[in-house]
């Protein structure tokens, strides 16, 4: 049994490591501060005594004693992290030196959620961890992209200079049931337009690619990183590298909801990638991992949820986040 911290662990990722990490029966500590993630995501998880929920904002130091820390907090849809750029950049940057200061005091190991969107919009296909890159620093995305890029940099030069045991995750388009509802993310948006008979919205001619892992894939993926024991610290591409244009998409979802909606094209937004594929050949050989479950498959079980739900609930505030 291990003493481990999830932060973000309220969210959509989260919440799933947390249910995990309890169920093998370690002491899980959620630490959130609830500007994106739904109490109701561990509400489930508080009568469990290896479990305790923290409202806290990780940009402020905490003093915990842990043996691990899963750090999984950041808005990750454009929706959010565009709310307030400033905080997003900070949760990252911040955040991660609390971190990674915790994992060096506690001698912890740490992995850090990264993200595909450090390849922003890639000039090689699909992306492997070598690509650098091609991201516009000065964009409405680089508070997410940047963010995560300065965040790989403090996790490595811990790991280098002070010996900190680290993992990094590059974590592409993911889906499955606690998604928020209105995260702006394509998969949410466009089940939640589907479902309410509104026509969806596609950017440009929906020509654009992405990759879709379902999050028990994703979860797994993360687990068997942190808890590998030939020191490979990544990073690596976790995804599902089956390929589909956003059209595609648009049309499964129609095809699986059975309301025959129409498709509404808006212009592109700024620094939308254009691709996005992982090579998850480091994931294969290191971590013996590879998705498992197909996109028409993940997408029943996420209908299913988002049917279940009152989107109503899921209405964002508008907190004082600074």
């Amino acid at each position: 049994m291990k003493r481990i911290l999830v932060t973000g662990g309220a969210g959509f990722l989260g919440s799933y490591m947390c249910e995990r990490l309890v169920d093998e029966g370690h002491d899980v500590i959620c630490l959130d501060n609830f500007f994106t993630a739904q109490k109701t995501n561990v509400v489930h998880l508080l009568s469990r005594p290896n479990f305790e929920l923290i409202r806290h904002d990780v940009t402020l130091p905490i003093f915990l004693e842990v043996d691990q820390i899963y750090h999984m907090a950041c808005p990750a849809a454009p929706g959010h992290y565009q709310f307030n750029p400033i905080k997003t950049i900070k949760t990252s940057v911040l955040g991660s030196i609390n971190m990674l200061g915790m994992a060096k005091r506690c001698q912890a190991r740490i992995l850090l959620a990264s993200t595909s969107e450090i390849y922003g919009d890639p000039l090689i296909h699909p992306q492997t961890e070598s690509y650098w890159g091609n991201v516009n620093t000065i964009g409405i995305r680089s508070c997410y992209d940047e963010g995560k890029r300065v965040a790989e940099t403090l996790f490595m030069d811990y790991y280098r200079k002070n010996k900190v045991d680290i993992r990094i995750v590059r974590i592409f388009n993911t889906y499955g049931p606690r998604m928020h509802p209105f995260d702006g993310r394509v998969v949410s948006n466009f089940i939640r337009q589907a479902i309410q008979c509104q026509p969806i919205t596609i950017f440009g001619e929906g020509d654009q690619t992405r990759s879709f892992c379902y999050r028990n894939d994703l979860v797994e993926g993360i687990f068997r990183l942190m808890n590998n024991e030939n020191n490979f610290i990544g990073p690596v591409n976790i995804g599902n590298p089956g390929e589909f244009t956003i059209r595609e998409l648009a049309e499964l979802v129609i095809e699986l909801t059975g309301n025959h909606v129409a498709l509404e094209k808006r212009p592109l937004p700024p620094d939308d990638p254009s691709r996005r594929r992982p090579d998850i050949t480091l994931a294969k050989k290191h971590l013996n991992w590879e998705p498992q479950i197909p996109l028409r498959e993940g997408l029943e079980k996420t209908i299913d949820w988002f049917r279940s739900i009152d989107f109503d609930h899921y209405r964002p505030p508008t907190p004082n986040y600074v």
